[in-house]
């Protein structure tokens, strides 16, 4: 029977786990890729508690290793110790360096209620607030209708207190946590028909609380779904329980650590954005250079191809809520997309892959180009391959990229793809429904730049129009997550919430922007944000970040005459801009000289200030429509 805590999409942990992890602690300089290598095999919550006391001990040393910071508080009515001594190795698995402030326990009312409290004072970027049944006042049943109902508004009151005490008192948005359901039932199979039953009492507070949280800001670590993928009796330990008021089994530690890591990891801009698909015994069984398109094994009547093509599906899927697809076989290109084409079952078609490589070089290789194909990072992707040379190949060449350990069954593909989590969200819209669409056009946009001869023209075959507006409400959510996510064409790289951007399009004293860029192959949709603070004198730039993805095509001109020219009719006489360096926005260090601003300033943490005289600056004629 296999392991229902097991995290299959990992590498087991290596047997001499202890002597690595004793070697980096050692040494007198942190090897971090060593350290990020071993956290990306399946700890369990012993190993994850060693490594995490290696991870917060040498915090310092790991804040240059391009990772996220986070602080989290961890506000809980059980014990919480073991939860927060294992998050920093399982944040670090998704790039994320945390740093945990744990209330006391049992105090979640102090800690969130009151402004001095040491948890409000802290500043934490988000608070998990873990509550459960029995400090809701939903272990018990309530089986009158009327006293059910108020048992269940009382927890969702207790909860939305806390969650606005939260923002009010220590600034951080909250993430919620649904209830897992008990497995002992009162009427059995009716429990869940009959109001006031534990069941429909734990039922009922997480569907309400699941809308409550919907746009608020807020997150959602779905316990209730963790609980139901390992089974209840799984994961309820009773013992444990009445012994030391553990939320659930010592085995199931690991798994909740990785998805609460992940969860952050989306919280921070981190999810993946690209799948990249082998074919051969992938997308199909068996090998189409050799057994041609009639001889491999896709579609129904046989479990082998009815399982790949349950992975076509899963890949459509992911597609439409905004996941790239593209492909990297070793393969002659023609016989690589004859199933595309020429096979009837083949679900997925050439025009939902973004870019199609079918060679024979190396797959990292081939994955350094997809990246820069679509203008992201290898650290975007996730590479989906059979075969475990190849998979150990490319986890060799680019640790950053996400290779699943899928095994060699395809029926165990999708389960394995889909548990990891790679491509968690805290937030869904048009934007992101229009996400895959987006970058194939931009592939287009690539193939269509070698057809002119020189950059002026392929500006002018574009059709572009450039549409810039305040921030609204509409907008919200995704210009948070662009706030959260770009970080090469990041000129300040401050972090905002939903929230925070709420607070900034209210405020009287900021000039906001959020652009957009369409032409004639499609809709960019949002692909800049900016902020600059208004002033009698001059206006400063405290966040100027765009997507890469349009680079080169000359919008960062077309805003700064926006801003510029809005600045200029309110009495300014100069824009200010600053440079802080990160570990990945090196490409914009003369982003301000590039556009006309004079240097002002070198500061102490290698970053600069610039400044641009509004009275001589004239704005460019620009290959776009401005609206």
């Amino acid at each position: 029977m296999s392991d229902p805590f097991a995290l299959p999409w990992l590498l087991p942990a290596p047997a001499d786990f202890r002597a690595r992890l004793k070697a980096i602690r050692a040494a007198d300089s942190l090897d971090a890729g060593a350290l990020r290598a071993l956290v990306q095999t399946a700890l369990d919550a012993t190993q994850l508690e060693q490594a995490s006391r290696v991870v917060s001990a040498r915090i310092g040393d790991l804040a240059g290793a391009g990772l996220r910071p986070l602080k989290l508080g961890i506000v809980a009515s059980h014990t919480a110790k073991a939860i927060a001594y294992a998050l920093p190795a399982a944040a670090l698995r998704h790039e994320v360096l945390l740093s945990v402030e744990l209330a006391d326990y049992g105090q979640a009312a102090q800690a969130l209620l009151d402004p001095a409290s040491s948890l409000a004072q802290a500043r934490p970027d988000a608070i998990l607030l873990a509550l459960d049944a029995q400090a809701l006042g939903l272990a018990r049943p309530r089986l009158d209708p009327a006293e059910a109902e108020a048992t269940v508004t009382r927890a969702l009151d207790y909860v939305a207190a806390l969650r606005a005490g939260a923002r009010a008192n220590a600034g951080a948005p909250v993430i919620v946590q649904t209830l897992s359901t008990p497995v002992e039932s009162l009427f059995g199979s009716y429990d869940g028909q009959l109001a006031g039953t534990v069941r429909w009492l734990i039922a009922e507070f997480n569907t309400r609380l699941l809308r409550s949280v919907a746009g608020s800001g807020d997150l959602v670590l779905d316990v209730a779904f963790l609980a139901a993928t390992v089974g209840l009796a799984q994961w309820h330990d009773a013992r444990l329980w009445h012994d030391a008021k553990l939320p659930f089994a010592v085995e199931a530690l690991p798994l909740y650590a990785d998805k609460l890591g992940g969860l952050l990891a989306a919280f921070r801009g981190l999810s993946r954005k690209c799948l990249v698909l082998d074919l051969d015994n992938t997308l199909w069984g068996g090998i189409i250079g050799d057994d041609g398109i009639d001889g491999i094994q896709l579609g129904q009547g046989s479990g082998t191809g009815e399982a790949h093509l349950a992975v076509q599906a899963f890949a459509l899927d992911l597609r439409a809520r905004g996941v790239v697809l593209a492909v990297c076989s070793k393969n002659e290109d023609s016989a690589a997309r004859l199933p595309f084409t020429g096979h009837s079952e083949m679900l997925l078609r050439e025009e939902h892959i973004a870019v199609f490589l079918a060679n024979w070089t190396d797959k990292a290789s081939n994955l350094r180009q997809i990246a820069a194909t679509l203008n992201i990072g290898t650290d975007a992707l996730v590479f989906l391959d059979d075969n475990p040379a190849e998979r150990a190949q490319v986890r060799q060449e680019l640790p950053e990229v996400a290779v699943p350990e899928v095994g060699s069954n395809p029926a165990d593909f999708v389960r394995i793809l889909g548990q990891a989590g790679y491509f968690e969200t805290v937030s869904f819209g048009d934007e992101d429904r229009g996400r895959a669409a987006m970058y194939s056009a931009n592939a287009e946009r690539a193939a269509a730049l070698t057809n002119v001869s020189n950059l002026a023209d392929y500006h002018a075959s574009l059709d572009m129009v450039c549409t810039i507006a305040p921030f609204d409400d509409a907008g919200r959510a995704r210009i948070a997550q662009l706030a959260n996510k770009s970080n090469q064409f990041n000129l300040t790289t401050r972090r905002y919430t939903e929230a925070d951007i709420a607070a900034i399009a209210a405020d009287p004293e900021r000039f906001t922007m959020q652009v957009r860029l369409a032409d004639r192959f499609g809709d960019n949709g949002m692909i800049s944000v900016l902020i600059f603070a208004r002033g009698a004198e001059e206006w400063r730039c405290e966040t100027w970040l765009m997507s890469c993805r349009v680079l080169g095509r000359r919008v960062e001109e077309a805003v700064l005459a926006h801003v510029a020219a809005a600045a200029r009719a309110a009495g300014a006489t100069r824009l200010i801009g600053e440079y802080i360096p990160s570990a990945k926005n090196a490409m914009v260090r003369e982003h301000f000289a590039k556009l006309g601003f004079v240097k002002t300033a070198d500061r102490a943490d290698g970053g600069t200030e610039w400044a641009l005289d509004l009275e001589t600056y004239v704005p460019p004629t620009l290959p776009m429509i401005l609206e």
